[in-house]
């Protein structure tokens, strides 16, 4: 017990944290001394007989502007921020690049120039620490050796001179001692203080939150994209390389169509995963804040905001495929029909015309059924019906439920419909009708509703 009380005494001494916030502090000794020497020469100015005192007042007051403007700009505070995680160990956040406006920029720019002169007093008292009580304390230590010279001659403190070189030397250890702990306290303190005055306001940790949120949106839907591109590619893979192997020796014919659907398949996938990966590597991108709505589902309307923005710039020449709509719809039903599921399709009004979130999402949708229905059914006839009426886009998926294949629970594939059908204010039902399942989804099909 103490060996830890006396670490404790110790560490402040030893710890490299007090020495950097030493220098933090210093640092704000050096910012001091030129309003230091301002107010000195302005001293002895005034203390000069028939000076223009007029002028003189004049001048001081532009001088005082100049000297107080620093401790309000943006970029003193982002420079005390970088000095203050540097030096003082605080994990302060960088200032967004985009200014604050109204009460709350105010509030933020008051607290850094608070901030400011708290550093420059602070550091003004390093500053005077390290010119007196250390230099003394060092010139009574090292005058035990013989060091000092005529350093102390003359000197006297309470009932020391210059002959009591040991209890100097005990003085200057002291002296040594206090001025570290003296900088340990400050540093310390200033640590304390830093995220109080330099953290950011509450505006600005909305914005980081909003940030964030838009961020893992974006993760999310690229995790969509990849479970229903590539899940799809694969369901459709191993089910036709099977078909193909009970069947190569009987049926070399249909063998080779297996392969082929396997190629296209593949193709497909290798397109879709490039216009992903596209995405990814996109790092400079001035994403629109999310948190627009305040129904808890903000996330997810910026996920589809961000969404439409990555396909657009991915499609415009960003390294990868246009992303699919439901004008692709054959190529969709035919790689199906490729094993062994039969696709009945009716479409009803024009897919063309539909904004291009709601034509990509609802291709996405039709994509993970047929997906379900392989998975869950296997190759059993499907009835899917697209119509455009209105302002609305229906799309209905039903299939026969076969207890071949019994459903398997905690799958990602209802719950990634669900999320899209969702960002974009549509509505989704799914589940057994009868001796069918069905899944129903009505979306917003104007170019205004869809987000």
């Amino acid at each position: 017990m103490a060996g830890v009380r006396v670490g404790a005494v110790v560490r402040p001494l030893v710890s490299g944290a007090t020495y950097r916030r030493g220098v933090h502090l210093l640092l704000g000794g050096v910012l001091l001394l030129p309003y230091v020497l301002v107010a000195v020469l302005f001293a002895g100015m005034f203390t000069v007989p028939d000076a223009p005192y007029g002028l003189l007042v004049l001048v001081l007051a532009l001088v005082v502007v100049i000297g107080v403007v620093p401790p309000f700009l943006r970029g003193t505070r982002a420079l005390e921020i970088v000095a203050a995680r540097a030096l003082l160990g605080v994990p302060l956040p960088d200032p967004p690049v985009t200014a604050e406006s109204g009460r709350e920029a105010r509030e933020t720019r008051v607290r850094a120039a608070l901030w400011f002169a708290v550093h420059l007093v602070a550091g003004g008292v390093v500053a005077l620490l390290i010119l007196i009580p250390l230099v003394m304390g060092v010139t009574f230590v090292v005058q035990w050796f013989g060091i000092a010279g005529g350093a102390l001659d003359g000197l006297r403190i309470g009932p020391l001179d210059e002959h009591d070189t040991g209890w100097l030397s005990l003085l200057g250890v002291v002296t040594l001692a206090g001025v570290l702990y003296a900088v340990a306290g400050l540093g310390a303190l200033a640590a304390v203080m830093a995220p109080v005055l330099l953290g950011p306001s509450p505006a600005e940790r909305i914005a980081a939150l909003e940030a964030r949120a838009a961020r893992l949106a974006e993760r999310n839907r690229l995790a969509r994209e990849l479970h229903d591109s590539i899940g799809h590619a694969l369901t459709v893979t191993m089910l036709q390389a099977s078909a193909a192997l009970h069947l190569l020796d009987t049926d070399p014919e249909f063998a080779r169509g297996a392969l082929q659907a396997i190629e296209e398949t593949g193709r497909a996938a290798t397109e879709d995963l490039d216009r992903v990966l596209g995405m990814l590597r996109e790092r400079d991108r001035a994403d629109e804040p999310a948190g627009q709505r305040a129904d808890g589902r903000a996330g997810q309307r910026a996920d589809g905001r961000a969404g439409q923005r990555a396909d657009e710039r991915a499609g415009a020449g960003g390294g990868g495929a246009p992303p699919h709509g439901l004008g692709d719809l054959d190529r969709l039903v035919a790689h199906s029909r490729g094993t062994g599921v039969e696709v009945d399709t009716e479409i009803e009004g024009s897919v063309d015309d539909l904004p291009a979130p709601v034509s990509r999402e609802g291709y996405r949708i039709i994509q993970e059924s047929l997906t379900n229905v392989l998975r869950h059914a296997g190759p059993v006839p499907v009835a899917l019906r697209v119509a455009v009426d209105g302002p609305t886009l229906t799309i209905e998926v039903s299939n026969p439920v076969t207890a071949a294949r019994p459903r398997r629970e905690g799958g990602r594939g209802l719950v990634g419909m669900r999320e899209r059908v969702t960002l974009l204010g549509g509505t989704m039902t799914a589940g057994p009708d009868g001796a069918h399942w069905r899944v129903s989804v009505h979306l917003p099909a104007l170019e205004g509703e869809a987000p």
